[in-house]
């Protein structure tokens, strides 16, 4: 039996025989995974109208990967404040948004306070918006500078009305990766017992892993695996209701940061990895081809290639753009449908926790 059947019949195989899925050519790859999305979706593609709200980049951390914070390279260092942010919500969400995805960097002149009064006001103005806020890095921070632990931090997001956590921060669980991109950022073993925290408390969240950077293809595997693992527990261990939505591969940007990469994935390896995030994800039901970093024709393609979902309108998109993605204007309802449609697959518009809402 070869590798792709053994995986297919879920034997327990290692790092090292699983990155030989890579020796695949891509349409075989394509096909399986494309077989599995199929099984589950037919010819949907998912998508959702929502706006991005970054409120600060001005960061206690530094990541080598990273554009979007106030550094020599974006010598532009801004906060929002509570009602800015309130007035930017409320516009996005009178033109039809449905989630408001908050994600910040780790201000230090912002206080623990800070961040439940902005969750508070935010539910007050618009209790039925979705507010998907705070990454698995941003817990961590807020537990440092409270030493309430996270635990806590988790309990009161969800008593102050956080509906679901977003995925990013993971970047490479690898830890010899981690200390070379992002030293001092929460650790790999932390961001997983965050997420399975959240998850205990009946909470849904997403999970990322940044690639086409400096990681190998085993380390792509090793961080799979960790997340198929952490979904196991925390659907068996912990909670039948909480869990992982959505794996989201998001490639690596390449300006204005100080990773200084030479050497960038080919299409091909890019949906390589879809395909086998697709085959190696059995119990996370969504794997996302995120076009904000893929671009939204690649973003399409992948939707044959074991991905079902593109994220959505996004409207305002800094953290990508700041490394070189064109995606700072979001992209409009019409324009992901079009893009659907005109590839002969399905537009089903989502709600933030994959309840289909209407086709177009």
């Amino acid at each position: 039996m070869d590798l792709l059947q053994r995986v297919l019949h879920n034997e327990n195989l290692s790092v090292q025989e699983l990155s030989k899925l890579y020796e695949y050519d891509i349409f075989t790859l394509g096909e399986v995974a494309h077989q599995l999305r199929k099984e589950r979706y037919e010819d949907k593609v998912f998508f959702n109208i929502n706006r991005h709200i970054n409120p600060s980049n001005i960061c206690a951390d530094v990541c080598k990967f990273c554009a979007f914070s106030a550094s020599r390279k974006n010598p532009n260092p801004y906060s929002m404040s509570i009602d800015e942010i309130l007035s930017q919500a409320r516009r996005s969400y009178e033109a039809g948004a449905k989630e408001l995805h908050v994600v910040s960097s780790h201000n230090p002149y912002y206080t623990y306070d800070w961040y439940f009064e902005l969750f508070a006001e935010i539910k007050k103005a618009m209790p039925d918006i979705h507010l998907k806020a705070l990454t698995a890095a941003e817990v961590d921070y807020l537990d440092r500078i409270s030493h309430k632990g996270y635990q806590n931090v988790l309990e009161d997001m969800a008593k102050v009305g956080v509906d679901s956590m977003p995925g990013g921060g993971a970047e490479i669980f690898d830890e010899k990766v981690r200390s070379f991109i992002c030293k001092g950022k929460v650790s790999s073993t932390r961001w997983l017992e965050i997420h399975q925290y959240w998850h205990s408390l009946g909470k849904m969240s997403n999970a990322t892993m940044l690639f086409g950077h400096i990681e190998t293809r085993e380390n792509r595997i090793d961080h799979i695996l960790r997340l198929r693992d952490a979904q196991s527990d925390s659907a068996i261990v912990q909670s039948k209701k909480g869990g992982f939505n959505a794996f989201i591969p998001l490639l690596y940007q390449r300006q204005n940061n100080f990773l200084n990469v030479q050497k960038f994935p080919s299409g091909q390896e890019i949906l390589k990895t879809i395909s086998i995030a697709r085959i190696l994800l059995p119990n996370i039901p969504h794997i996302k081809a995120y076009w904000a970093t893929l671009g939204l024709n690649l973003a399409i393609v992948a939707q044959e290639f074991g991905a079902d979902d593109m994220d959505g309108t996004i409207e305002i998109e800094s953290i990508q753009s700041a490394a070189g993605a064109k995606s700072k204007s979001g992209a409009s309802k019409e324009d992901l449908i079009a893009q659907i449609k005109d590839a002969g697959l399905r537009a089903i518009e989502r709600d933030s926790l994959y309840n289909e809402i209407k086709e177009w």
